[in-house]
């Protein structure tokens, strides 16, 4: 078979680094001897991944390379040597991208090469034969892990450190549990909580518990309920929901999050809340609407999820003060 101009470019280049490297073990070998091999270590294991696939990745990964998954790596104490430019914007994990590369968005092919990786783990399959050329390549599809557990053991096991992940997720936790009780001494049992966003084009959606926004803290960290209607119809669903202005208190909450998502362009927070339908929720009127900033609350990484738990637990604790509770 023909091999495209693209995959010949990366193959030269892949084996004038392997020339030129420092590494020994490595002099004289082809990409693909990654895939079937070839190591700093020389020892090997079968993944399997979440489409079936068995893929042979190192027994301990030593330079990973990922477009998404910067932070659950780093969760597990993995060396990332390259992360796609998205993560770059997560304020939690910001002191441990210092040392690591941007690979951009989507991923330069050209930046991993030079990364010399031993494991890419990436989200989107798009680029996987180009990038399998390089080094043992996962795909880990999005909303494969449902919450910081499933995360932390997934990517627990593609670095070979479930011991660093078991410890991550004692002390994710007991720091839940604290928030937890904090915020037990000032919600009522039946109050209800939902997660939504509003866009720069005015869109107005309702999110899940695994989707950002601060949905694996509310809904799993800190254990709060959702109405009926988004449990039924988005957490249960996987789904989010966009909603029309008339339907919002169809799915309004007693305790709204809401990020206001406005990268390029003005934001429609006061457009939304001039409204008389936001002005008649509950939630308005008894001042238990939390505005907050996509770049915080987006990211859902375990490393970002732990550091939100104690953000939102605040805000409920000092609103309820703040109302006099």
């Amino acid at each position: 078979m023909k091999v495209p101009v693209i995959f010949s470019s990366i193959l030269a280049t892949v084996l004038l680094l392997g020339g030129c490297g420092n590494t020994s073990s490595n002099e004289g070998e082809g990409p693909n001897d990654n895939q079937n091999g070839a190591t700093a270590s020389g020892e090997m294991r079968t993944f399997t991944a979440p489409n079936g696939e068995e893929v042979s990745i190192p027994e301990n990964p030593e330079r990973i390379v990922t477009d998404f998954y910067a932070g659950e790596f780093l969760a597990v104490g993995a060396n990332v040597v390259g992360a796609g430019s998205w993560s770059f914007s997560n304020p939690f994990i910001e002191e441990e991208l210092k040392n690591i590369k941007d690979v951009g968005d989507p991923v330069n092919t050209e930046e991993v090469l030079e990364l010399e990786p031993d494991l890419i783990v990436v989200m989107d399959e798009e680029q996987y034969e180009t990038l399998s050329q390089i080094a043992p390549t996962v795909v880990i599809p999005y909303n494969t892990a449902k919450n910081v557990e499933e995360s932390l053991q997934l990517f627990g096991e593609l670095a070979n450190a479930e011991a660093e992940a078991a410890q991550f997720l004692d002390s994710f936790n007991e720091e839940a549990e604290a928030a937890r009780a904090r915020v037990e001494e000032v919600v009522e049992d039946d109050a209800t909580f939902g997660i939504y966003e509003l866009t720069d084009k005015g869109d107005f959606w309702v999110f899940n518990d695994n989707a950002g926004r601060g949905g694996q803290v509310i809904y799993n960290a800190l254990g709060l309920k959702a109405p009926d209607s988004i449990d039924e119809e988005v957490i249960k669903t996987g789904e989010m929901k966009q909603l029309s202005t008339e339907v919002i208190p169809d799915y309004a909450a007693d305790y709204m999050f809401i990020t206001d998502y406005h990268p390029e362009g003005d934001s429609k927070l006061p457009e939304m809340e001039s409204s008389p339908i936001w002005q008649g929720l509950e939630a308005v009127k008894n001042n238990r609407v939390f505005i907050n900033d996509f770049d915080t609350f987006y990211p859902y990484d375990p490393i970002s999820v732990r550091g939100q738990i104690d953000l939102i637990a605040d805000m409920i604790v000092e609103r309820a003060e703040n109302n006099g509770k």
